[in-house]
C-alpha cells in the first residue's frame, strides 16, 4: 500500500514544492491538491463533513499551478488532482492543461476527478443542474480523452459537443495519465469502473461507510463488467493515524492512503509528515 498527502495550498501554508520535495524525501509516492474555485457566501450547501467550512476552502490556491510547482521541485513523487471539479472546468483547456503538466513532469500526473457538493459553487460556473452534474463529468472526461488520444479529436454528446479539432500536447502517459473517479459506494465505485482508472472513496465521511467493507463487492462489480480489478486500484482519503486501521486497510486492498493535513507552515507540517514516516514504516513491516 502506497501513502500519498494532501493539503490546501493557500499563501499562509507550506508551498507545494518544499511541500512535495519533503515527501519525496519520506518515501510518500504522491502529493494531492485539491480544489475549490471560490465559495458563495449564501453557504445554502452544508459542509459534507459537518460543522463550520474551514477557510482553506475558499482561499486554496488553483491545483494545476500549485503541481507544476512541486513537479519542478520533485524527480519521482506522484502529482494528483485531489480532486478536479471538471464540473466546473472547459473541458478543451482543462485537457490541455492535464497533457501540459504530465509532460513537464514527465509523465506523474495522476487526474483525480469529482463532481464536486457545493451546488453554488458550480452554479456560478454555470452547472446549475446539480442533480445531473455527473451526466456532465462522464461527457467532459469522454472529450477529454479524445483530445488526449486523437489526432483530430471531435466529441458530440448532449452537454459536450465540438467538432474536429487539433490540439497539442499530447500526455506523456500512454493513453492518458489515470483518470481516478472520486465518489460513495456504490455509486461513485460504478463511475470509476465505466470510465475511470481508479477509484478515490473518503474514509471519514459518515456517508461513505467503512470503505473496506465494500471492497469486496467493488472488484467483484469491476469483473462483472469486464475489468480487470488490479487496473482500478483505490485510493482512500481521510484516513486516520490508527496503525491498526492503515493495516485493515491495506489488508482489504486500499492500492492507497492519502494524509489529509493542515494548511500550515513547514514548522507544523514537517513534524507530521515525519510522524506518518514512522507509521509508513511500520505498516510495511507487518
Amino acid at each position: 500500500m502506497e501513502f500519498g498527502a494532501a493539503i490546501f495550498f493557500t499563501d499562509y501554508a507550506m508551498d507545494a514544492g518544499a511541500f512535495a520535495r519533503a515527501l519525496e524525501e519520506r518515501g510518500f509516492d504522491s502529493v494531492w491538491a485539491p480544489e475549490h474555485s471560490h465559495i458563495p457566501t449564501s453557504r445554502l450547501t452544508p459542509f459534507p463533513q459537518g460543522g463550520e467550512l474551514p477557510r482553506k476552502y475558499s482561499e486554496c490556491m488553483d491545483p494545476f499551478v500549485s503541481l507544476t510547482l512541486a513537479a519542478a521541485m520533485t524527480k519521482t513523487i506522484k502529482l494528483g488532482t485531489g480532486v478536479c471539479l471538471v464540473v466546473q472546468r472547459d473541458p478543451i483547456q482543462t485537457a490541455k492543461l492535464v497533457a501540459s503538466l504530465d509532460q513537464v513532469s514527465h509523465g506523474r500526473l495522476l487526474f483525480g476527478i469529482g463532481g464536486g457538493w457545493n451546488a453554488e459553487e458550480m452554479a456560478d460556473h454555470g452547472t446549475t443542474d446539480f442533480k445531473g452534474r455527473w451526466k456532465l463529468v462522464r461527457e467532459r472526461v469522454e472529450a477529454m480523452k479524445a483530445i488526449w488520444t486523437q489526432d483530430t479529436p471531435e466529441y458530440h454528446g448532449s452537454l459536450v459537443d465540438f467538432g474536429p479539432m487539433h490540439a497539442w500536447p499530447k500526455p506523456a502517459q500512454k493513453p492518458h495519465p489515470p483518470v481516478i473517479v472520486g465518489g460513495a459506494f456504490p455509486y461513485g465505485a460504478r463511475r470509476a469502473i465505466a470510465y475511470g482508472d481508479g477509484w478515490v472513496p473518503h474514509g471519514s465521511r459518515p456517508e461513505y461507510g467503512d470503505v473496506g467493507q465494500f471492497l469486496p463487492e467493488f472488484f467483484k462489480m469491476a469483473k462483472a463488467a469486464g475489468r480487470d480489478p488490479g487496473s482500478l486500484p483505490v485510493t482512500l482519503f481521510g484516513v486516520p493515524s490508527d496503525i491498526d486501521r492503515l493495516r485493515y486497510y491495506r489488508d482489504a486492498g486500499v492500492g492507497r492512503v492519502v494524509v489529509s493535513l493542515n494548511s500550515a507552515a513547514s514548522d507544523e507540517v514537517l513534524p507530521r509528515l515525519d510522524r506518518w514516516a514512522e507509521l509508513m514504516r511500520s505498516v510495511a513491516a507487518g
